[in-house]
């Protein structure tokens, strides 16, 4: 008989795990009243079954999805009310999804470490996740594996709510963002993770899935290996996965694209998660999954010392 999943939860290992469903719930991650209004989500659902490429964000479905479809998946995925005819008011991600996708991403990235893979990452929420996808990242590194940062510096046309912009990639250390270059420089200089909050000018949020596919192709032009893993969310996500390398990372209950990816194959791991919260808030999620993967020292998960024990 085999084991259990690599990153798996234990027996007896349930207090990480119950801390953090309550970490979850306490700053709005998860639980009955997320931040995003379900006429919010209901207007995703609806800009996904209409083909609309910024609800896309690269990918491409393998069947026609509309919006009852859509809503029925993402109550099964995520956890959000059911009933087509409930409008407005509040919605729900339901935390227990989210620890199991949490621990389902634990296992893709300890089976990474275990061959030692290439590792790329990137975010569409570059002051809100880099810190998170960074973590990942950089304890992958640590385990052997080598993070890529491939086009630093490509410009190219990116189109925004206020209209297209030339946009260059840029890394926040081991994680690519993408900054306008139209919006003029950093007020500090380069970017370091520990600046994010005063180096925000021109960084922009994004679901295109041309950030990827940029690095990708310079992998390519310049003779490497593909990576065999992407952590991201957006069309980091959708964009890797169309591709056919192994995806996984962040996404909320308005983004479908990432969850119709993982339905049908093309997403290996798709995390229900609102993803507008403070970037502190989303360190105790790379701790647990860190621990879960075994690729950093959070072994004390008893003692209330832990840094985010406290409310």
């Amino acid at each position: 008989m085999s084991g259990p999943e690599p990153g798996a939860p234990e027996p007896g290992d349930s207090e990480p795990r119950e801390r953090l469903r309550a970490h979850l719930l306490r700053h709005r991650l998860a639980g009955p009243q997320i931040p995003t209004p379900r006429q919010k989500n209901l207007r995703s659902y609806r800009l996904f079954g209409q083909g609309d490429p910024q609800a896309l964000m690269g990918l491409d479905p393998e069947r026609r999805w509309g919006p009852g479809a859509v809503l029925d998946l993402m109550a099964e995925r995520c956890g959000v009310r059911p009933e087509f005819s409930y409008g407005h008011g509040p919605d729900t991600i339901d935390p227990e999804r989210t620890l199991d996708a949490l621990d389902r991403l634990a296992a893709l990235l300890r089976r990474t470490a275990r061959r030692r893979g290439r590792v790329l990452a990137g975010t569409g929420h570059p002051t809100k996740l880099p810190g998170f996808h960074g973590a990942l990242a950089r304890a992958l590194e640590a385990s052997g594996c080598a993070v890529l940062t491939p086009a630093r510096g490509a410009r190219f046309r990116e189109p925004t709510p206020d209209g297209s912009r030339t946009c260059t990639l840029d890394y926040l250390g081991p994680v690519a963002v993408v900054r306008s270059l139209d919006a003029g420089p950093a007020r500090s200089g380069r970017i370091t993770p520990g600046s994010i909050s005063r180096t925000t000018t021109g960084l922009l949020h994004t679901h295109s899935a041309q950030p990827v596919r940029l690095a990708l192709g310079a992998l390519a032009a310049a003779g490497e290996a593909l990576p065999d893993l992407v952590l991201g969310d957006h069309g980091w996500l959708c964009g890797a996965g169309r591709l056919g390398i192994p995806a996984g990372g962040l996404a909320d209950s308005n983004d479908p694209a990432p969850f119709v990816g993982e339905a049908e194959g093309t997403v290996a791991v798709a995390v229900p998660v609102d993803d507008g919260a403070h970037p502190d808030c989303y360190r105790a999620l790379s701790d647990y999954v860190l621990q879960r993967a075994d690729l950093a020292p959070y072994k004390d998960w008893a003692s209330p010392s832990s840094h985010w024990y406290h409310p």
